[in-house]
């Protein structure tokens, strides 16, 4: 029996136009009325995530920043585990090429939760971003300057060509001393490069909380689509790959739901959980 339900945001409880359907909605309210807890887990922060979590029921958990934070809907904090700063400085002084696509993160309360060294306010591609996210926002020139403490993060984000490459020579460099997030976008050509803290990623955070809740891995079931969510769907004991999922991940075998255009988590609750208790 399903006891414990993980869900990926983008590209999987949302639709390609990032809107929360309806019937999605409606089976994650159902599934907590069966008792089923229910947890959230992204790449975002905290309050670039509550236009959706609170569109869903209470209560819920919340798995962010790839791991690195887990904290509840009303924005206390569970678990935190920071990037150390001489890290976070090391990684901005081997990527100087990276520079414009580069923030830091912060916990912290609003402002200056993000910092770049410099905000093109006009940017195609990022300008929405800036524009949603403009009360938490903060820049300093050079970047480094804004090391005051340990951050969540250091992130960038691009092409999907140039964020492989750089993911890749993070991946060479790290040596066990942090992790590196990619999640990729390839219809959109968009991918985010994150940089959390050694051992730090969803699974390891749903291990966590799984264990603190007293849940088995078979009572766990999560649902994904990009290659930051590989340790959360290999940890489940019931692993749900989105139709419109990454090659990498549908080549692993997991059972296989609808695309997010198509109310993919909906058709997944509604097979796993809810046909199966009645």
């Amino acid at each position: 029996m399903i006891r414990l339900l993980v869900l990926d945001i983008d590209g999987t409880l949302l639709d390609s136009s990032g809107v929360l359907p309806e019937a999605n909605r409606l089976a994650v309210a159902d599934a907590v009325d069966r008792g089923v807890e229910v947890a959230l887990a992204t790449g975002r922060r905290y309050d670039f995530a509550r236009t959706i979590f609170e569109q869903l029921p209470s209560p819920l958990t919340l798995i962010l920043s790839n791991g690195a934070m887990v904290k509840t809907r009303s924005g206390e904090t569970l678990h935190r585990r920071l990037l150390p700063r001489a890290i976070a400085h090391e990684v901005l002084r081997r990527t100087p090429d990276q520079r414009a696509s580069a923030a830091v993160v912060f916990d912290r309360p609003r402002e200056g939760q993000v910092v770049f060294e410099a905000i093109d306010w006009e940017h195609p591609r990022h300008g929405p971003f800036f524009a949603a996210n403009r009360p938490f926002l903060a820049e300093s020139n050079p970047l480094e300057d804004c090391l005051s403490e340990d951050p969540v993060q250091v992130m960038f984000t691009g092409g999907c060509a140039s964020m492989r490459g750089l993911y890749d020579q993070l991946r060479r460099f790290s040596e066990g001393r942090f992790s590196v997030a990619l999640t990729e976008y390839q219809h959109r050509d968009f991918s985010l490069v994150d940089v959390i803290r050694a051992g730090v990623c969803k699974g390891t955070a749903l291990q966590d909380w799984a264990r603190a809740r007293g849940y088995a891995r078979d009572e766990v079931m999560a649902v994904g689509d990009n290659l930051n969510d590989v340790e959360m769907l290999e940890f489940a004991g019931t692993p749900v790959v989105m139709g419109n999922g990454v090659p990498e991940l549908k080549a692993r075998g997991w059972a296989e739901t609808e695309t997010n255009d198509n109310e993919g988590v909906a058709r997944a609750i509604e097979t796993f959980i809810l046909t199966s208790a009645s």
